[in-house]
């Protein structure tokens, strides 16, 4: 029964996202098959996630070939947490974008067009829902794919859809990082397609549990080119420096929708690619210690943009940088304890960053704008939106008892029990990028919540804008799925102790190869 689950949260948001394509005239219908298109995948990947951490991997050859010929899918705890994880915040950013009375908005871009205005907003994007659901395909597809090439399949789909979401709207600045984002996108995907090439001249296969038998018979120099072209494919996805520079320019032109599930998932998938090829090819690597460096760098340099802007979305995305490190430094140990913090972390940081990108967007839609320099007075006049920025951001600095903070923990502790000058002058830099981290989100605090409102004269170009607001400021529809994410993020600090549990499982079983390679080939493997 489980295995007849597997390939459904890569095949129904596909389903849904033609039929979503087929009724994009009947906005109703077509919000209706999206959210009920996501409600099965989220109950289907739940049952998964038991599934998985009851009875172990869960194997299907898909169209009955046997392996390696054909797709392997395969999901262990690692691939079905990442996939509810996915889904939940997918799920929260589909009814914060419904809740705007459009599929995606132009608002937070300044596109307030006669052209695009109607009496509600602003007129509709058919396109948003069914871009939406191939993304989350792809980013399934990554998750669970048995084999480096599917992987890297669901790489393009989810490239594919995210390049679409980037530009809707097509206002100059939004076009201009999208070019920005696909110019690094390309790069990436070409490194990884390169690296496929030479993995498959080398080994003779892609399969993930035949390479990980296969590798140790080539020449160690071969493995080593093979593992730095993965990685840096993979960092570039995930935005680990040095290589991190493009991302605070693309995701905030974007949407608040469209930024929130980029901030919350690509670059978590660059993450996951990292930890499954590590862990299953490359165990005992000798780059152990270039991952440590750049797991340092990563915090303090993301970090260190972070505390020097003024605007609350770029801000957001520094801070986003800095905190890979913090799961790369969980991969650089290669450690059950650092690993199972890592992939604590990664859940943590997917709904916390997800939910202060749509709480920015709430940011602009009551003060008009996400520069702190022009903002203030927001607890006065919204005190609930002082609440859902505030949740979150203690979250993402790391205060007791947050996730944030047990996650950090985790992390310190498992550097601690592997010691060495390297380790712990990361563990210090962990703890300045969390300090500064609080200092970051505490200025938006102080600035944009409690200093006194920064009046602008009225103009005849802004009357129209405080009318809309007016209007449609902290509509239900956009609170309600925000502060259902805030208490998501909650409840990780709440069940804390039973995610530890199965992030330790999933630690342990990345650690034992073996059990992967049993799953997929049985006891012969070609």
């Amino acid at each position: 029964m489980l295995l007849d689950l597997v390939p459904l949260p890569v095949l129904l948001p596909l389903v849904g996202a033609g039929l979503a394509l087929v009724v994009r005239r009947r906005t109703r219908l077509q919000r209706a098959v999206t959210v009920a298109t996501l409600s099965l995948v989220l109950a289907i990947s739940a049952v998964l996630l038991w599934g998985a951490d009851r009875y172990g991997l869960q194997v299907v050859h898909v169209g009955g070939w046997v392996p390696p010929q054909g797709v392997t899918l395969v999901i262990d705890r690692l691939a079905a947490l990442m996939v509810v994880v996915a889904v939940v915040v997918t799920f929260g950013v589909l009814l914060y974008a419904i809740g705007q009375g459009r599929g995606a908005t132009d608002r937070e871009s300044g596109a307030f067009s006669s052209a695009r205005r109607t009496s509600f907003g602003e007129a509709p994007l058919p396109i948003f829902h069914p871009t939406l659901l191939v993304l989350l395909s792809g980013v399934s597809t990554t998750f669970i794919s048995g084999d480096l090439f599917h992987m890297y399949v669901g790489f393009e789909m989810l490239l594919a859809a995210s390049f679409v979401l980037l530009t809707l709207g097509a206002s100059a600045e939004r076009v201009r990082a999208g070019i920005s984002y696909v110019f690094v996108s390309l790069a990436s995907s070409s490194i990884f397609l390169i690296a496929l090439a030479m993995v498959y001249a080398a080994t003779g296969t892609v399969n993930l549990a035949q390479l990980s038998t296969r590798l140790d018979d080539i020449p160690a120099g071969t493995s080593l080119l093979l593992q730095l072209l993965l990685l840096t494919g993979f960092a570039v996805k995930a935005a680990v420096f040095p290589l991190s520079g493009w991302l605070p320019d693309a995701y905030p032109t974007a949407p608040a929708p469209v930024t929130a599930v980029f901030a919350g998932l690509l670059t978590k998938v660059g993450v996951y690619a990292m930890i499954r090829t590590q862990t299953l090819l490359f165990p005992g690597s000798p780059l152990q210690t270039l991952l440590l460096w750049a797991a340092l760098l990563t915090m303090l340099v993301g970090i260190l943009g972070a505390v020097a802007q003024d605007d609350i979305k770029r801000m957001l995305s520094f801070t986003l940088v800095s905190h890979i490190g913090y799961m790369v430094l969980g991969i650089a140990l290669a450690s059950p304890a650092g690993l199972s913090a890592s992939i604590f972390y990664v859940a943590h940081h997917i709904t916390i960053q997800t939910t202060l990108f749509l709480v920015a967007g709430l940011i602009e839609r009551r003060g008009g704008s996400t520069s702190m320099s022009r903002l203030g007075g927001l607890a006065r006049v919204s005190p609930l939106l002082a609440v859902l920025y505030g949740v979150p951001a203690a979250n993402l600095g790391g205060i007791p008892p947050f996730s944030g903070f047990l996650g950090k923990v985790g992390l310190m502790q498992a550097g601690a029990e592997q010691g060495g000058w390297l380790v712990y002058a990361l563990l210090a830099g962990s703890v300045l990028t969390s300090l500064l981290t609080l200092y970051a989100v505490s200025r938006v605090w102080t600035r944009a919540f409690w200093r006194v409102p920064v009046v602008a004269p009225v103009t005849s170009e802004n009357r129209l804008e405080r009318r809309y607001e007016r209007l449609y400021a902290l509509a239900p529809g956009v609170v309600l799925p925000t502060a259902a994410l805030v208490l998501v993020g909650v409840a990780l600090t709440v069940v804390a102790g039973p995610l530890f549990g199965v992030t330790d499982r999933a630690a342990a079983e990345l650690l034992e190869p073996a059990g992967y390679v049993r799953a997929v080939f049985g006891d012969v493997v070609p």
